[in-house]
């Protein structure tokens, strides 16, 4: 049975890691650096690292920043933010990155999916969607959430499955930073229409909704940031929980 994975994320701004609650009114959670840093000595199986405003302010990601993260994990490393060609993630990748996350751009132009995949292979290549409930229907949006599409979740994830991505991060905006659980029932429905892994991301509250997300939502990893970030978890007791629950987690 393969390991499920606990996946801390540092949405940054600024230079600093922030979180907030459906994607708004964002505080500050401390040094990107030093949370990376910690994360890697106390059992993170992945690091996510997306620079959240890179987008919506046409910049790209903040190489500086992630060659300083590089150099304090020895654990699989995401990063998103920005993300628009191969020259990118060429950079991103000699920078120290394993792999990158593209949400807004692959939506845009999902052929960069394909080129990608080719280019740096699937596993890679994670495309990050970020969905809301409208009307009974899970609609993608962009730009940090703020840009709603005419895009259907599991549609959308079916087409970027079969374009190479090699994962999907899949956060529900309306479970983000609420800390009532995760959208299990979506994960499930991406989960059995689906055969690559996928990151659950949005809702984390207490040890038993990553207990949930991984035997109701079928997902292969979780995601999360301020509970992680201010204490109210730690990786070490989740995963002696994940474990009591008879959930492979690599300790």
């Amino acid at each position: 049975m393969l390991t499920k994975r606990i996946i801390p994320c540092l949405d940054i701004k600024n230079g600093r890691t922030v979180k907030g609650v459906n994607f708004v009114n964002l505080k500050d959670a401390g040094d990107p650096v030093e949370l990376a840093k910690q994360y890697a000595l106390k059992g993170a199986d992945e690091l996510v690292f997306l620079d959240i405003s890179a987008t919506l302010e046409g910049r790209k990601t903040m190489i500086d920043m992630v060659l300083k993260v590089a150099e304090h994990v020895n654990i699989p490393f995401t990063v998103g933010g920005g993300i628009t060609s191969i020259n990118d993630v060429d950079l991103l990748l000699k920078s120290g990155a394993d792999k990158v996350s593209i949400n807004s751009s692959a939506v845009k132009r999902p052929e960069l999916i394909n080129e990608l995949a080719n280019k740096f292979g699937s596993q890679c290549v994670v495309v990050a969607i970020d969905a809301k409930q409208i009307n009974d229907d899970w609609i993608v949006h962009l730009a940090g959430g703020s840009v709603p599409t005419n895009l259907n979740l599991f549609d959308w994830a079916k087409e970027v499955e079969a374009r190479g991505a090699g994962e999907i991060l899949f956060t529900s905006m309306d479970n983000d930073g609420t800390k009532a659980g995760f959208a299990n029932q979506a994960l499930a429905k991406l989960s059995d229409t689906l055969n690559i892994p996928i990151i659950a991301s949005g809702g984390a509250g207490t040890v038993q909704h990553f207990v949930e997300t991984f035997k109701e939502g079928k997902a292969d990893a979780a995601l999360a940031a301020s509970v992680f970030h201010f204490g109210e978890i730690t990786i070490e007791e989740l995963k002696v929980a994940l474990k009591d629950n008879n959930i492979e987690v690599r300790f």
